[in-house]
C-alpha cells in the first residue's frame, strides 16, 4: 500500500516509511486528489475539508500524536507490517536504501558507530547513511506494543 500525506503529518510519513511502505507528502491539497488517483496512493490527513473529495481512499487522522496517529492507521487499513521491510526506504527521500561498503562511511558517521557497527545503508538521492541503531529497539518496542492492542 502507497501513501499520500497533507503536510501537516510529516513525522507520520517517516514511521510510516520506517514501516517499508512507500510514502509521499503533498503540500497542494489542489494536486493531491489527483496525484492519489494517479499513484494509486492511500490520502492520510489531519484536515477534515478533505473528506468532501469523492473518489479516492482517505483517512482523516484524529490523533495529533504520531504514535496514535501511525496505529490508528495501521488498525484502520488493516495494515500487516513485515519485519523485513523495516528501514528500506530512507525516512526523508522515501528512496530504497542500498548497502554501503563500511570504508566509504567513515568520515560520514561518528567514530563510535563506525567501530561498533559492520552494515551501512545508503540513500541513493540524498546520500543520508544508515545504520541498525538503538531505533530498531524503539520500533521494534511500538510495533509489540501496537499488537498487544
Amino acid at each position: 500500500m502507497k501513501f499520500l500525506l497533507t503536510d501537516e503529518l510529516g513525522r507520520l510519513s517517516k514511521w510510516l516509511r520506517i514501516l517499508g511502505f512507500d510514502t509521499v507528502v503533498e503540500k497542494d491539497k489542489r494536486a493531491l486528489v489527483l496525484r492519489s488517483l494517479r499513484e494509486d496512493r492511500v490520502v492520510l490527513t489531519r484536515d477534515s475539508k478533505m473528506s468532501r473529495f469523492t473518489g479516492t481512499r482517505m483517512v482523516k487522522v484524529n490523533s495529533d500524536f504520531v504514535e496514535k496517529q501511525l496505529a490508528q492507521v495501521i488498525h484502520e487499513l488493516g495494515l500487516k507490517i513485515n519485519k523485513g521491510d523495516l528501514f528500506k526506504l530512507c525516512i526523508i527521500c522515501d528512496e530504497e536504501l542500498v548497502p554501503a561498503e563500511k570504508a566509504s562511511v567513515k568520515e560520514l558517521v561518528p567514530p563510535y558507530v563506525y567501530q561498533t557497527q559492520e552494515n551501512f545503508m545508503r540513500c541513493p538521492k540524498c546520500s543520508r547513511i544508515y545504520w541498525q541503531g538503538s531505533h530498531w529497539e524503539l520500533v521494534n518496542k511500538f510495533l509489540q506494543e501496537l499488537q498487544s492492542d
